[in-house]
């Protein structure tokens, strides 16, 4: 029996790493031929190995999971990999394409795998066109976020959002602080708005995102600027006027 190939493709590397291993655990029959870290290397790879099955994160640098499967879906089985809500990847499973919710959980997993073994076997690909025009009048909405999977050294964390602090802008990172831990994923702030209950969450400053619950005072400097804290760390936050929730200070 022809053995079944597969690329991953996900830019971060600890959940391209525990997917991987995920994979070898609930398919071990499977081949990853190629592990890459954005669309346009996943590309390229593809090329190469031709893979039976391609698994694709939406959001990569380079080309995203869904420009790379306008140019690869009509010859291989795809899985999106994907932060978005269960209504709004409907129109994947119109398309008969599969999707794996961050974080991806392991039953979910093998219900994917099962559905990809019926379809390698029986050569049916989905509809990549289907999908796409689906997408077009249903833009992807992010899901409400209750936990937040970030790195630390090789493995991940997953961080209950009630549990987080602040988020601050570090180099190319986000760092992730809790009263407990601190972690960093890849994520810009500017996208982290968008996926936060902005009354939960307020933005103080152009690299700072604090949990508004955990606001413990703000102090003015003596050059006249203002500095935050939050209850469970002793890090002094800056705060620009600029955010609305500030102006007057």
């Amino acid at each position: 029996m022809k053995r079944v190939t597969a690329i991953v493709a996900e830019d971060e590397a600890p959940q391209r790493d525990a997917l991987v291993r995920a994979l070898g655990e609930v398919w071990p029959e499977l081949a990853i031929v190629a592990e890459c870290e954005d669309g346009l290397a996943a590309l390229e790879m593809f090329e190469v190995e031709r893979p039976a099955v391609a698994f694709l994160d939406i959001r990569m640098p380079g080309l995203s999971g869904l420009d790379l499967a306008r140019r690869v879906g009509a010859r291989t089985h795809l899985v999106f990999i994907t932060a978005y809500s269960e209504h709004a990847v409907r129109a994947f499973e119109e398309g008969a394409i599969d999707y794996l919710l961050k974080p991806v959980s392991r039953e979910r997993l093998v219900a994917t795998v099962q559905r990809l073994r019926e379809r390698v076997e029986a050569g049916r690909n989905g509809d990549v066109g289907n999908i796409l025009a689906a997408l077009q009048k249903q833009p992807l909405k992010p899901a409400p976020v209750h936990w937040v999977s970030a790195s630390v050294g090789n493995a991940i964390k997953m961080l209950p959002i009630d549990e987080i602090l602040f988020f601050q802008s570090s180099d190319k990172y986000t760092r992730v602080v809790t009263a407990e831990d601190e972690a960093v994923i890849r994520t810009p702030l500017k996208e982290l708005l968008g996926m936060l209950d902005p009354e939960q969450f307020w933005q103080i400053h152009r690299g700072v995102i604090v949990r508004a619950a955990a606001i413990r005072s703000v102090v003015k400097t003596p050059d006249d600027k203002f500095e935050l804290t939050v209850a469970g760390s002793a890090e002094r936050l800056p705060v620009s006027p600029a955010f609305k929730r500030f102006k007057g200070m």
